[in-house]
């Protein structure tokens, strides 16, 4: 009977150990290979970055997520803070650390940059022997996006419901760090706001979760089963038409004048054009009514000669 039993015990954990092992579907992240359930949780090796595995019960790092992309293509609003800025580089193959943060350095052959932990430049580009002391955190994200053309305004309470509970239940966000969601028609603005301080180990990160929700509103979603973000306000489709994200960091950007864009440049050079013209009228405005009261006195004073002759 005891052979039996042990030979019972040891199918069993056989069984388990395949069990274990078995293949399975990463739902939030479609860019990963050799998937296997660990523990009851389905892992997954991240394309691009050999050793490096996923947990696929939460968000992938952006970081992860970028270079997955890149060795799978190979190619009357309310004012902004001051210090935020957009991502103007696009896609590029990130450096990683194991851990799926980017590197506080990222470089292109010889061309080298500082970054921030959203992996979006911080620095103008410089040769490779650029120092970056430290990953700069992002603190705060500005989601801003455009709808359509309507006839009637969205109602703002059930709008700002809708995409609470679609940050926190779709990309696991914690409600404490999503500060506002504004309507001023037609732009919708949320505000996802979370410090080095504020965030406890292993919840999702703000940008992360800017990086699903963009990609989800392009079409371009990286979940597997759920192929996009359908917004809908009070049962009514909403069509956006443009998705623009803003990144502020706790320390400010290190931007020279050289690496401001044409549209910044082409505003300073009016604003210096028309402060010279000003500056000419005034001279010039100035010049004609010192020769108009020359002109004045030169004739008083012959109006007094001719009197006293």
């Amino acid at each position: 009977m005891k052979p039996l039993c042990g030979a019972a015990l040891l199918l069993l954990l056989l069984c388990a150990a395949v069990s274990a092992q078995s293949p399975c579907v990463c739902e939030k992240n479609k860019r990963v290979t050799n998937c296997r359930m660990d523990s009851g949780v389905c892992r997954c090796e991240a394309i691009g970055s050999p050793g490096v595995t996923v947990d696929c019960s939460t968000l992938t790092s952006k970081c992860l997520l970028m270079k997955a992309e890149v060795m799978g293509s190979k190619s009357g609003r309310r004012e902004k803070p001051k210090d935020a800025f957009e991502d103007t580089d696009g896609l590029y193959d990130p450096e990683c650390e194991n851990t799926g943060a980017f590197k506080a350095k990222q470089c292109n052959g010889t061309t080298c940059w500082c970054v921030n932990t959203a992996g979006v430049r911080r620095t103008d580009k410089h040769d490779s022997d650029l120092k970056c002391k430290e990953l700069v955190r992002t603190m705060w994200i500005i989601i801003e996006m455009k709808h359509a053309e309507r006839d009637a305004p969205l109602n703002a309470e059930s709008l700002k419901k809708f995409f609470t509970d679609t940050i926190t239940s779709r990309y696991q966000l914690n409600g404490r760090y999503i500060a506002s969601v504004l309507y001023e028609n037609p732009y919708i603005t949320i505000d996802l706001k979370q410090n080095s301080s504020e965030k406890l180990l292993g919840e999702v990160d703000i940008a992360d979760v800017a990086y699903y929700f963009e990609k989800d509103v392009k079409g371009q979603s990286i979940f597997h089963s759920n192929p996009g973000l359908n917004v809908s306000i009070d049962n009514e489709p909403v069509k956006l038409e443009k998705t623009v994200v803003y990144y502020v960091d706790e320390i400010a950007p290190e931007f020279s004048m050289k690496s401001l864009t044409a549209g910044v440049i082409a505003v300073i050079v009016v604003v210096v054009v028309a402060v010279v013209a000003a500056i000419v009228v005034l001279v010039l405005t100035r010049r004609r009514k010192g020769k108009y009261v020359k002109a004045e006195v030169k004739e008083m004073n012959e109006m007094h000669r001719g009197l006293n002759a």
